[in-house]
């Protein structure tokens, strides 16, 4: 049985034929291998270990798997 499939298609208020911009990142941004040796650009989290990187934020560090944040300070 197929789904019923709604008219247009589109989400409310998206502009029609208006491309999606990418939030992909690629492994470039997150280490780096010279000569053999690997280099991590990012922090890992405390509680995943390593191979579970931190999102950085305006704010905050985050973490996408178990959700271990880490608020930035204001330096006055």
């Amino acid at each position: 049985m197929a789904k019923d499939q709604k008219s247009g298609g589109d989400k409310k208020g998206a502009a029609k034929g208006a491309e999606k911009k990418s939030a992909a990142t690629s492994k470039k941004d997150y280490y780096s291998v010279e000569g053999g040796k690997l280099e991590r650009k990012r922090r890992s989290c405390p509680k995943c270990g390593p191979g579970v990187f931190l999102s950085e934020h305006k704010d905050r560090s985050a973490c996408g798997k178990c959700s271990y944040t880490e608020f930035k300070t204001k330096k006055e």
